[in-house]
């Protein structure tokens, strides 16, 4: 069977699909990842095949916010329109590749899946890391920044569903006329005349399914991506590991930041205020390298399964791959929110009491940082219950669950 993956994003927007990849391959399934060109070697490096889509619409973002200046603001509609440029190669990308698939997995928060699967009459899945697309009375959507809008919490689910894809309604009404030869999408709840499948990448000791759902949203747990067998790392971190008490981590994943420098002496100044050593990680999150400190290592990326059951606590932004991985180490975890479903997991791992409560970007000071570690690492209760947490989650097999219900569902 020919099994066709659609995502774009981040780096942790691709991991879990290439986990879900090396789960099908493993029971004899040829899968292909089409994301953005920079994860090729990525992909490939885990032995699946790779189709590369245009479309790096956070880039573009960040080049228009970081690019802007008191001067010459960056303007809205000249954004979105340029996005809506981009969303065309994108579409034409996803179709060029996928046209061979038996089955099709997709990423929502990517257009083009649900209406490539139409086409081709083929089984597809709408596949995500947070519960964004199966309305609930039981918590608002993730993307708004509410922990709880009690009676407005499933409208919230129908307002993302309408605003998300609303930007974008005519261009894919378009490709779906001049390409596909389809008709205009009366929505994306049911295809071949059943709800789509929806599997969520996340564990049901994180989120409990809700009451309100029906079979086709269905809780999978995690898709962890281990660090290939391969992998070895670089002994100035193993040294300094081993030179004193487990430090924190301290990595805002893809997320950009203006004014990184000062951010960065802001976490050193609150690693200080705490008396805690630190890891911080650059990666593409706007941390900038520091001179050599003794207390502190800067590192560019180092697989999360492999360094986070060694540190003391996980400062981090609250991706949902970031959130998983704490909660699998068994580390207490300090999320400071950027956008998005990361206030949702920020609220999230607080109220089951494995993390105090997050911190957001905006209010983020070395005093409030410096006061969240030290609760941290000094709170017996919160490490004994971020213990369990990963006890529990290191127990589940996301990636089987996830297989066993696409095989079942697609033939």
């Amino acid at each position: 069977m020919r099994v066709y993956i659609l995502t774009i994003g981040t780096r942790g927007d691709v991991q879990p699909y290439i986990a879900l990849g090396l789960g099908l391959k493993s029971v004899g399934h040829e899968v292909t990842i089409a994301t953005l060109k920079e994860f090729d070697d990525l992909v490939t490096g885990y032995g699946l095949q790779f189709a590369p889509l245009r479309g790096d619409f956070l880039k573009v973002a960040q080049a228009a916010e970081t690019g802007s200046t008191s001067k010459k603001r960056w303007n809205p509609f000249q954004l979105i329109r340029q996005y809506i440029e981009m969303a065309k190669d994108t579409l034409a990308d996803e179709w060029e590749s996928a046209q061979h698939a038996d089955v099709l997995i997709y990423n929502p928060a990517i257009f083009g899946g649900y209406d490539i699967a139409e086409k081709l009459g083929v089984p597809a899945f709408a596949a995500s890391p947070a519960p964004m697309y199966s309305p609930t009375k039981e918590f608002p959507s993730p993307f708004f920044p509410f922990s709880n809008l009690g009676p407005l919490n499933k409208f919230s689910h129908q307002l993302f569903a309408k605003l998300g894809p609303a930007m974008f309604r005519r261009p894919i009404n378009e490709w779906r006329r001049d390409v596909l030869g389809l008709p205009p999408a009366k929505g994306d709840r049911l295809l071949h005349r059943k709800p789509v499948p929806k599997l969520y990448a996340y564990s049901k000791a994180v989120v409990p399914r809700p009451a309100d759902w029906d079979e086709s949203s269905v809780v999978t747990g995690y898709w962890f991506l281990d660090a290939p067998a391969d992998w070895t790392p670089d002994p100035e971190l193993v040294k300094f590991l081993l030179q004193g008490p487990p430090p924190v981590y301290v990595g805002f994943g893809s997320m950009f930041m203006n004014g990184g420098k000062q951010k960065t002496r802001m976490i050193i100044d609150a690693l200080r205020l705490a008396g805690q050593r630190g890891i911080l990680a650059t990666g593409w999150g706007g941390l900038s390298a520091v001179d050599a400190l003794d207390d502190m290592l800067v590192v560019n990326s180092v697989p999360h399964d492999w360094l986070f059951p060694k540190v003391a606590t996980i400062v981090h932004h609250g991706g949902a791959g970031t959130t998983g991985a704490a909660l699998r180490a068994g580390k207490p975890q300090i999320i400071c929110p950027f956008m998005g479903d990361q206030f949702f997991w920020g609220h999230r791992v607080a109220d089951l009491n494995v993390a105090p409560s997050p911190i957001p970007q905006i209010k983020l000071t070395a005093e409030r940082l410096a006061n969240a570690i030290k609760y941290a690492i000094t709170n017996t209760n919160l490490q004994q219950r971020a213990s369990s947490a990963g006890e529990t989650i290191r127990a589940e097999n996301g990636i089987e669950c996830a297989v066993k219900h696409i095989l079942s569902n697609a033939y």
